[in-house]
C-alpha cells in the first residue's frame, strides 16, 4: 500500500434539515437502549441496579462537583497532614512523616484516579475479564503468561520490610483502602464498577508493584527478534542485515560521545534471572567463544511459524491504553549549564511522549515530609515523584536503546526442556481467570529457565525479559527523590534494573549530567540476540554491561546535552544495546534540540527551552527537502507539480498545521518509502499483517527512514533503488516518480490547488479517553507535528501520543523552581472542573508554576486527621 493510500479516512457530515429527524429518534433510541440495558437482552447482562437514580452510575456526578474545604479522618494517618490545591486541582501534600506523606499521596490517587489505577492493575494481575468480559480474556492470558504478577510478588518477598520503599508501599496502601472504604460506605462508586457489577477489592503493595512492571512494559518490551525472525525468512539474511542494520547507516547525535571503557559484565544474580526455577543450579556458561556458539544460518520454518502466531496474538490483543508492547520513540529531556544559561545556573527540561490518555498517566504533586520536598509528575498507583525535583535537583527521563527482551527456541518433550546438557522439568503455574458474563478459564504456563513458553505453535519459544527480573525500582526513585547532588542521583540510579532509561539531571549549582541506567542483557559472542537463539544454554544471558560502563556524561565541555531516544553512544561503543529495528528514533529530534541549544543566539532561558519544546520542525525534511528540489529540476511537471514545487521551495521544515508543504513533504516521503522498499517486499511476500509496526513500510520505520536518508544523500545509485525484477534506477528517479504519486493523491483527496492542502486537513491530534468512550476524550483537532518534531505526533494521521508532561526546570544557589502542563487534568471524573482543563493550555504552548514543596499551593485545603484511637 502506499503513503497515499494509507491516509485515505473519511469524514461524516451531518446535513443541517436532518438534525430534528436525528432528535427524535434519539429518544426512540434512548428509550429502547434504557430497557434492554436495564432488563438485559441475549448477552448484554441486566444493568437495572446500575441506572438507579440513587445508587448507579448516575452518582458518578457527585465527585463532579468543585472541590471544597474539608476535614477527613483517615484510618491509618499518625499525625494531621494539611492539602492544599491549585485553582486546577494539584494538589500540595505537607505531612509530619513519610509515612503519613505517602499514605495521603495514596488516598488522593484514590480519591481523582480510582477506576485508572483500577484498571492498570487489572491489566497487569491478568484480571481485566472480571471487569471487562470476554473480550478482555486475550489480554489476560497474555499477562499472566508474561510474568508482571509473578514478579511483584517476588518483589514484594525479596524487599527488606524495614526499607522506606516498603514503607512507602505499606503506607499508601493504607491511604487508598481509606479511599475504598469512604466509596464503599457511599455507594458513591465510579461508573465503570457501577456498570459492571464488579467493585474493587483492598490495595496491596503488590499492586503497586504491577502498576511499576506494566509501565516497564510499556517501555521495553518489543518483540523485535520475532520481527527479524520473518524479515530473515522472507527477505534473506543478508538483506534484513543491510536495511535493518545495527548501527544506522546516518549520523545520529550521542549525548555520551565516548571514549568508552570495555569492562567485565556484572553477573545477573542467580535468584533474579527471569525464568530461574528454585533449586535449579546453573550449569557452566558457555565459553563465549564464536567457534562454541556459531552463528546460525537463519530462522527454521518452525521458528518463523513461532514468531508469526506469536506476533499475531500480539496484535490481536485489546487496547487498554497502557500498551502491551512498546512500539514508539518516548520523549525528550535536555540540559544546559554554565555560559549556556543566562544568568548562569542550569535549565532542565523534559517531555515524556507516551500515549496522551484522558485521564493522564501522570498525577501533578507536591510532597513534604521532614527530610523529603519534592514536586513534579507521580503515577496512580505508586508512591513518590517519578519526574520532577527537590529544592536542590531536578530530574526526567527519556527512554533509550536496550534490547531488554530475548526470545528462546526451546528444545522440549512433555514436561521437560533440554538446558546446558540435561533434561529439566517445567516449572508450572496454574491460573484461573474469572470472565465476567461467562465460564471462568483455566491457564496452565510452563516456565524454563529462560522464563515462560510464549507459544508451542511450530517451535515452542520462550522469553527472558529483563522487565521480569525483580527490580527495585521504587528504592531508586525514592533515594533519587531525596539526592542532594550527582554522586547521590548517580548512586541512587544504581539500584534501578529495568525499564532502561536515560535519566537526565541538573543542580543548584550549576552542574548538569545524564546516566542510562538499567540491566543491558549480553550474550556469547557468535549468538545473535535481535533473533530468537537457542534455548539449550550456548546463548544465555552472561551478564550485563556493568554500571560505570554505561552511557554517561556530566558537564560536557559544550555545556548541552539531550537524550530524544537516539542512540546514546557511538559506534565504538564496546557492548550490543540493540539494533535499528528496535522502535527507536532515528536522532532526528535529538539534532533539531542540539541545533536549537548550539546554535542559540543569546544564552539559553524558561522561554527558549518551551520554543524547543513545541518546536515542530521535521530535521527529516531540512536535509532531504533540498534533493528532492535537485531531483526536481529540470523534470516535466504539471501546474499542480509546480505550484507544490514553489511551495517547497520557500519551506523551512516546520510541520505547522496551516502549512501546505508539510503535507507535501509527508505525503511524499511516504510514497518515497514505498516506492523504494515496496516491490521488494511484494516479492519476499512478507507477511506485515502479522505485524505491521514492526513489518510494514513505513515511516515508522526507523531503520528504513535512514536508510533512504542515507542513500539518498550519500549513494542515490545503491542497489536498493532497483527493482528486483532486476530495472535499475537512481534516487532522483525514484524521488520523481513518488513525487507524481504524491501530488495526485494529494490532489484527489484534497482537491483545490497546492496552497489550500494545508497539514492540518490531514492530520490531527486526539486525547482518548481511558474508558473507550469517544465522547469523553478530546478532539480530533487538527494540529501540526510528526514523530520527527521535538513537538513530537505519533500513532498516525490521527495522533494519540506525544508530550504527556511538559516540565522546565530553573536551578540555581538561589532557589529550584519550576512550571510544567499536560493534557488533560487531575480527575478521572468527566463531571469534574479538573478533567482537562489543562488541555488549552497545553495546546497552546503555556505552563502552570509546579507547586514549591512544603508550602501553601492555593486557598483550597483539605484536613486529613488520624481516626480516634488509631493514629
Amino acid at each position: 500500500m502506499t503513503g497515499a493510500g494509507r491516509w485515505r479516512r473519511g469524514r461524516r457530515r451531518w446535513a443541517h434539515l436532518r438534525r430534528a429527524a436525528n432528535i427524535a429518534a434519539a429518544l426512540v433510541v434512548s428509550v429502547v437502549l434504557l430497557g434492554v440495558l436495564g432488563f438485559g437482552y441475549g448477552t448484554i447482562p441486566a444493568l437495572g441496579p446500575a441506572l438507579d437514580p440513587g445508587r448507579g452510575v448516575w452518582t458518578s456526578a457527585a465527585g463532579g462537583e468543585p472541590a471544597r474545604a474539608q476535614t477527613l479522618s483517615l484510618a491509618g494517618l499518625q499525625h494531621t497532614v494539611t492539602v492544599s490545591f491549585t485553582p486546577h486541582g494539584v494538589a500540595s501534600v505537607r505531612a509530619a512523616s513519610d509515612h503519613d506523606m505517602f499514605l495521603a499521596l495514596g488516598y488522593l490517587h484514590a480519591q481523582f484516579r480510582l477506576s485508572e489505577m483500577d484498571e492498570e492493575r487489572r491489566l497487569g494481575e491478568g484480571r481485566l475479564a472480571q471487569l471487562g468480559g470476554p473480550a478482555d480474556l486475550s489480554s489476560d492470558e497474555f499477562e499472566l503468561r508474561l510474568g508482571l504478577l509473578r514478579t511483584a510478588q517476588k518483589e514484594w518477598a525479596q524487599m527488606p520490610k524495614g526499607s522506606l520503599a516498603a514503607q512507602a508501599l505499606t503506607a499508601y496502601a493504607q491511604g487508598v483502602n481509606a479511599r475504598l472504604a469512604q466509596v464503599r460506605a457511599s455507594g458513591q462508586w465510579p461508573a465503570a464498577f457501577s456498570l459492571a457489577g464488579v467493585y474493587p477489592g483492598p490495595w496491596t503493595p503488590v499492586d503497586s508493584l504491577v502498576i511499576q512492571g506494566e509501565l516497564t512494559q510499556q517501555l521495553d518490551f518489543t518483540s523485535t527478534p520475532l520481527d527479524y525472525a520473518l524479515l530473515e525468512r522472507f527477505l534473506g539474511a543478508a538483506r534484513t542485515m543491510d536495511w535493518f542494520p545495527i548501527v544506522a547507516k546516518d549520523a545520529q547525535t550521542p549525548y555520551d560521545p565516548g571514549p568508552y571503557a570495555k569492562l567485565p559484565l556484572t553477573p545477573l544474580i542467580p535468584g533474579l534471572i527471569p525464568g530461574l526455577i528454585p533449586g535449579l543450579t546453573p550449569g557452566p556458561a558457555s565459553t563465549g567463544t564464536a567457534a562454541s556458539n556459531p552463528a546460525r544460518s537463519g530462522p527454521t520454518a518452525a521458528e518463523a511459524t513461532a514468531a508469526s502466531t506469536l506476533l499475531t496474538q500480539l496484535s490481536q490483543l485489546p487496547d487498554q491504553g497502557f500498551g502491551h508492547l512498546h512500539e514508539y520513540p518516548d520523549s525528550n529531556a535536555w540540559a544546559a549549564n554554565g555560559p549556556a544559561v543566562a544568568g548562569g545556573g542550569a535549565l532542565l527540561a523534559g517531555d515524556p511522549h507516551l500515549p496522551q490518555t484522558i485521564p493522564s498517566v501522570w498525577y501533578e504533586v507536591a510532597l513534604s515530609a521532614p527530610g523529603f520536598a519534592a514536586a513534579g509528575v507521580s503515577v496512580p498507583g505508586l508512591p513518590g515523584i517519578l519526574i520532577g525535583h527537590n529544592a536542590r535537583i531536578a530530574w526526567s527521563l527519556t527512554d533509550t536503546q536496550n534490547q531488554a527482551t530475548l526470545f528462546y527456541a526451546e528444545k522440549t518433550r512433555p514436561g521437560q526442556y533440554y538446558w546446558r546438557g540435561a533434561w529439566r522439568p517445567m516449572q508450572v503455574v496454574h491460573y484461573t481467570i474469572g470472565v465476567r458474563g461467562a465460564a471462568t478459564r483455566q491457564l496452565t504456563v510452563d516456565i524454563t529457565v529462560h522464563g515462560p513458553i510464549m507459544t508451542q505453535a511450530g517451535q515452542t519459544t520462550s522469553v527472558d525479559w529483563m522487565g521480569n527480573v525483580p527490580s527495585p525500582d521504587l528504592a531508586a526513585i525514592i533515594a533519587v527523590n531525596q539526592a542532594a547532588n550527582f554522586s547521590q542521583f548517580k548512586s541512587a540510579l544504581a539500584g534501578w534494573y529495568a525499564p532502561t532509561q536515560n535519566f537526565v539531571y541538573a543542580d543548584a549549582n550549576g552542574n548538569i549530567g545524564a546516566i542510562s541506567a538499567g540491566y543491558y542483557p549480553q550474550v556469547a559472542a557468535g549468538c545473535q540476540p535481535w533473533l530468537p537463539m537457542s534455548g539449550t544454554g550456548a546463548c544465555d544471558v552472561t551478564g550485563v554491561i556493568p554500571y560505570a560502563a554505561e552511557p554517561q556524561a556530566y558537564n560536557p565541555p559544550s555545556h548541552v546535552l539531550a537524550t530524544a531516544n537516539q542512540r546514546p553512544v557511538t559506534a565504538a561503543y564496546p557492548y550490543y544495546i540493540g539494533t535499528t529495528a528496535d522502535f527507536f528514533d532515528p536522532g532526528y529530534r535529538a539534532a533539531t534540540i542540539y541545533a536549537a541549544l548550539r546554535g542559540r543566539p543569546a544564552p539559553l532561558t524558561p522561554t527558549s527551552f518551551a520554543a524547543v519544546q513545541t518546536s515542530l520542525t521535521d530535521q527529516l525534511a531540512a536535509r532531504m527537502v533540498p534533493d528532492l528540489l535537485t531531483a526536481l529540476r529540470g523534470a516535466a511537471l504539471s501546474s499542480a507539480e509546480r505550484s507544490a514545487v514553489s511551495l517547497l521551495s520557500t519551506w523551512h521544515a516546520t510541520m505547522g498545521a496551516g502549512s501546505p508543504a508539510a503535507s507535501l513533504w509527508w505525503t511524499f516521503w511516504g510514497d518515497y518509502l514505498s516506492a523504494v522498499f515496496q516491490p521488494w517486499w511484494n516479492q519476499a511476500k512478507v507477511p506485515t499483517g502479522n505485524d505491521h509496526q514492526g513489518l510494514a513500510v513505513s515511516a515508522n520505520q526507523a531503520s528504513l527512514d535512514e536508510d533512504l536518508e542515507a542513500w539518498t544523500l550519500g549513494d542515490p545509485a545503491d542497489p536498493a533503488f532497483t527493482l528486483p525484477s532486476g530495472e535499475r534506477r537512481t534516487a532522483p528517479q525514484v524521488m520523481r516518480q513518488a513525487y507524481a504519486t504524491a501530488v495526485a493523491h494529494l490532489s484527489s483527496v484534497l482537491g483545490g490547488a497546492p496552497p489550500q492542502w494545508s497539514w492540518g486537513r490531514l492530520h490531527s491530534r486526539a486525547f482518548p479517553s481511558l474508558s473507550g468512550t469517544n465522547g469523553l476524550g478530546y478532539g480530533p483537532r487538527a494540529a501540526g507535528g510528526d514523530p520527527f518534531t521535538p513537538d513530537a505526533a505519533d500513532g498516525g494521521l490521527i495522533a494519540t501520543t506525544g508530550p504527556s508532561w511538559r516540565m522546565i526546570v530553573t536551578l540555581s544557589p538561589s532557589g529550584v523552581g519550576a512550571e510544567g502542563v499536560y493534557p488533560g487534568g487531575q480527575s478521572e471524573n468527566p463531571a469534574s472542573p479538573w478533567y482537562q482543563d489543562q488541555v488549552p493550555l497545553w495546546w497552546d504552548g503555556r505552563y502552570l508554576a509546579v507547586p514549591i514543596p512544603g508550602r501553601v499551593a492555593g486557598s483550597l485545603t483539605w484536613t486529613l486527621t488520624a481516626v480516634a484511637g488509631r493514629g
